[in-house]
């Protein structure tokens, strides 16, 4: 692309911003925490997901010294639901940072950024571009797809970030990667985008979608079979070993390795990565013979639950 052509990109791409960028909380402002937030909360998780997590998040939790101040537990409980654990565990940690050696103020530089527990390039990139306004690009999935298809190839690693930082417009560096995250997000979708709507298209070489690079990994179908014990008012939850690799600490309901009786109390879907469970949930299956706890019904919101526990006391009516 030529300096004529990628000077209308930019221009045509934040005029489109300007006039048809979604209303999100976390666009309200710059404020680095809430950047910064949203930005971690993002990561691997859709944006309809993310939004009343994020909101209840900042009550809880409306200031970097606020959530350095809180137990693990708490930041925990105030995750669940979104998944990726480690991402809290990290932010949490990173606030701890930010409050003991940066007097409770965020790096306001990429490199400054980056030292920090659980910011990546990308991360950072965002979170000094957007509320710095440091001259710096942003590569993420929804970007990489528009690069791609602009150039009509298969970009990847360095490549990626030149192109990016080649097209940044450096007056307005925190919006134009929004934007592009933006356009990426509900134009130029992995399936069917919609060229005719794009700000960009005549700029863009492909004009649709590109070769499929290689197979899809197949999904994989498991049954999983949970039990669900309510006694006065408090329901009987098991504590995950905290030496364990995915979600140590988190309560969830006990497994069953074998049921009995009539039927499931209730089924639903949950899916992780490349694997689709059938979920099935019994009533009284003898949970209390296992290490565990009961806990009141009325504190469950406070607890760290894994996110498929959530989603079992929500069906169940609990949450």
């Amino acid at each position: 692309m030529t300096r004529p052509q990628q000077k209308r990109f930019r221009t045509s791409l934040l005029t489109w911003y300007d006039l048809h960028r979604r209303d999100l909380p976390w666009r309200a402002n710059s404020d680095p925490y809430r950047v910064w937030l949203s930005e971690i909360m993002l990561q691997q998780t859709r944006v309809a997901a993310v939004i009343e997590h994020y909101l209840e998040f900042l009550r809880r939790f409306p200031t970097v010294q606020k959530l350095a101040a809180a137990r693990e537990a708490s930041v925990l409980a105030a995750w669940s639901g979104l998944g990726y654990y480690r991402r809290a565990r990290m932010l949490h940690a990173a606030a701890k940072v930010v409050v003991r050696e940066h007097g409770g103020t965020l790096p306001a530089s990429e490199e400054g950024l980056r030292a920090l527990p659980g910011i990546g390039r990308y991360t950072a990139a965002a979170i000094a571009s957007i509320a710095f306004d440091e001259a710096v690009a942003v590569v993420d999935g929804n970007v990489e797809r528009v690069l791609q298809r602009v150039a009509s190839e298969r970009l990847s690693g360095e490549e990626l970030w030149t192109a990016a930082n080649r097209l940044l417009d450096a007056k307005r560096p925190g919006d134009f990667n929004q934007a592009m995250m933006e356009l990426g997000a509900v134009v130029c979708t992995p399936r069917a985008p919609g060229c005719l709507t794009c700000p960009v298209v005549e700029l863009c070489a492909i004009r649709g979608e590109l070769e499929p690079a290689g197979t899809a990994a197949p999904q994989k179908k498991r049954e999983i079979h949970y039990t669900l014990n309510c006694k006065n008012g408090a329901v009987f939850l098991v504590q995950r070993a905290g030496d364990v690799s995915l979600m140590p600490g988190m309560w969830e309901l006990p497994e069953l390795t074998s049921t009995n009786g009539d039927g499931p109390a209730f089924t639903l879907p949950h899916s992780i990565t490349v694997t689709n469970y059938t979920v099935r949930v019994w009533r009284e299956a003898a949970a209390w013979r296992k290490s565990g706890k009961w806990i009141p019904v009325k504190r469950l919101e406070k607890v760290a639950l894994t996110g498929l526990a959530r989603k079992i006391l929500r069906k169940a009516e609990m949450l």
